[in-house]
């Protein structure tokens, strides 16, 4: 009993001394990473409570566990606890933050799309309430309520959101409420939303509800420009909200001239003539039916008949004509703008394949080469990312690097444990490049000067008698190639044949670029190359190094000869070679003749 629980207590020691070693040295291993790269945070665990200590009771009687979370809510009604308060008391502890920023802040345009609503209302129905007989006595209070309720939408972004922009001054980002105050009070924006909210309301009671007292409400354009800018800037296609938005404005334009074709209908008398409108059907759209083919010039229409027809007949052609001119031309720069990347791709398409024909390339050359350029736009929409990354500061294209490429290059062995930074520089030298199907990405022989990491694909290594057998397919993320890096003295020569099956996209970093990353991290070299050596004695040892049942040989190696044992021989030898340790000599010497 003894002897078993001494052996017992001798096991459980053993197990504690184990994993303090292992804490010791993932603590050795985690200040080494801190010390290499000063940008990493500490991520020491918190301690974790034993479980006596987490069992303990609170004051109260009731375990710490078993107390409900703050975020829970008990409900008196269903008797039963919910994780999330009700909404309306996060409604009441939600704070409206100090600063907005205009830039990336959604709910800021979202607020501007409201605000955008209430301009737009504004826009297209008071022309239609001041021409048209649709606001009537009996729906007054209707007009007037959507009417106010605009207005408070104007007045909350006055008071509320403009005042809490941030600016940017002297290069730093202004966060102060009195100065971003200050600065909203003192820009052209201000003025002309004061304008715009002028109390001209009060004449209503002296002249009645004329909605032309609400035209300063359309003064508000800046809030509209500034949302479709924001917009802009956060839709993946915003050509075609420039589309639909130039659809728009060729649309109002035909709106206020259907306005304006009723008011001057009703001016000379509906039905007075066969130029004005005859009041029959629905008024709007007989009206915009009329604007219509008066804008577009595409005429059919009747000859004025009066002096006021014939004046407001021409004033609608020299306008038309300018305002779908304008259409036309700003349409043709919306849609250039959006088919911009595939003109280029065509372009390019369209030289090679002269460049081609002039020097007569074979023809199943020339399909490949078109076959490249097709995958290629199609796969990344693009021919070279790097024209893409160009004029993005340094920081802003290591930050895409990162996200794209970081997740690969980390697992490679030959870069593991190298200086977090050097990996860095050696992202923004990778080079995408694709390869067609059957694509010979490397030869064996020839001198290897890249290294490769798919990306999307597949590829197939080589070999055997006739140096077609399948070895080994690599999918994306794997690597090959990272040996020739670093290799020197004729180590640098690629041991097999590799073939794209089907599309290939390769990312490749040349040695060139290695060495001069290299030149600024002489820590990294070191290892670098030491894993290198240690890599390449592992591909260049031989198979049957262990030995094997195969290759016997008629006298088997022997073993060394121990050094102590040698020293005896050679003393025995300078004094004459008698005895028996001279015959052992002599004996020692003829195998080693028989065996060579």
């Amino acid at each position: 009993r003894i002897g078993s629980a001494s052996s017992l207590s001798s096991a459980i020691i053993n197990t504690r001394l184990q994993e303090l070693v292992r804490l010791f040295k993932e603590r050795t291993e985690k200040v080494k990473e801190k010390l290499i790269d000063s940008d990493v945070t500490s991520d020491d665990e918190s301690p974790v409570a034993s479980p006596a200590a987490a069992a303990v009771p609170a004051p109260g009687g009731e375990l710490e566990g078993d107390k409900p979370l703050g975020d829970d809510h008990y409900c008196e009604m269903l008797c039963c606890t919910f994780k999330r308060r009700p909404w309306l008391e996060h409604l009441k502890s939600y704070q409206f933050p100090s600063s907005i920023d205009p830039l990336t802040n959604l709910m800021y345009v979202l607020w501007l799309f409201f605000v955008v609503m209430a301009w737009n209302w504004n826009c297209w129905l008071i022309p239609v309430r001041w021409a048209f007989p649709y606001q009537t006595p009996a729906n007054i209070h209707y007009w007037l309520l959507v009417d106010y309720l605009c207005d408070l939408i104007y007045l909350l972004d006055i008071l509320i959101f403009q005042t809490r922009l941030q600016f940017v001054q002297g290069g730093d980002i202004i966060t102060d409420k009195k100065a971003m105050k200050e600065n909203y009070l003192r820009s052209q924006r201000f003025k002309m939303d004061v304008l715009c909210l002028l109390p001209l309301d009060f004449f209503y009671f002296k002249v009645g509800v004329n909605p032309l007292l609400r035209f300063p409400r359309c003064l508000k354009y800046m809030a509209f420009f500034e949302f479709n800018s924001r917009l802009e800037a956060i839709l993946t296609k915003a050509y075609i909200y420039r589309v639909i938005r130039t659809t728009a404005y060729l649309l109002y334009s035909l709106h206020v001239n259907s306005c304006l074709y009723y008011w001057a209908s009703a001016y000379e008398g509906l039905g007075s003539t066969t130029w004005v409108y005859d009041g029959e059907g629905n008024s709007y759209i007989r009206c915009y039916y009329w604007a219509v083919k008066t804008l577009i010039t595409i005429g059919g229409l009747p000859d004025p008949k009066t002096l006021f027809e014939i004046v407001f007949q021409l004033l609608n052609y020299f306008t038309g004509v300018f305002a779908f001119s304008v259409m036309i031309g700003q349409m043709r720069d919306v849609v250039g703008a959006a088919t911009a990347g595939q003109t280029y791709y065509r372009s390019c398409m369209d030289s090679t394949i002269k460049y081609m024909n002039f020097y007569r390339i074979p023809r199943a050359v020339q399909n490949r080469v078109k076959t490249w350029y097709e995958y290629t736009w199609h796969s990344q929409g693009m021919l070279d990312e790097s024209e893409l990354l160009v004029q993005l500061p340094d920081k802003m294209r290591l930050d895409i690097a990162i996200d794209v490429n970081y997740n690969i290059v980390s697992k490679v062995a030959l870069f593991q444990g190298c200086d977090r930074q050097m990996i860095f520089d050696m992202l923004k030298r990778l080079r995408s490049v694709v390869y067609l199907p059957n694509d010979y990405v490397c030869k064996k022989g020839e001198i290897g000067r890249e290294m490769y990491i798919i990306q999307a694909g597949q590829v197939q290594v080589l070999g055997g008698p006739d140096g077609k057998s399948v070895l080994v397919t690599l999918k994306a993320g794997s690597v090959f190639g990272e040996i020739s890096l670093l290799a020197a003295g004729g180590g640098n020569r690629r041991t097999a044949n590799v073939v794209a099956h089907g599309f290939a996209n390769l990312f490749i970093l040349e040695k060139k670029d290695l060495n001069e990353i290299l030149v600024h991290y002489p820590e990294s070299q070191k290892l670098l190359r030491k894993k290198a050596k240690k890599m390449l004695r592992s591909n260049n040892k031989p198979k049957d190094e262990k030995g094997g049942p195969g290759d016997a040989l008629v006298i088997p190696p022997k073993a060394d000869t121990p050094k102590l044992f040698r020293a005896a021989l050679a003393a025995t030898g300078r004094m004459g070679g008698k005895g028996p340790l001279g015959r052992l000599r002599w004996r020692l010497k003829e195998l080693q003749e028989l065996q060579a």
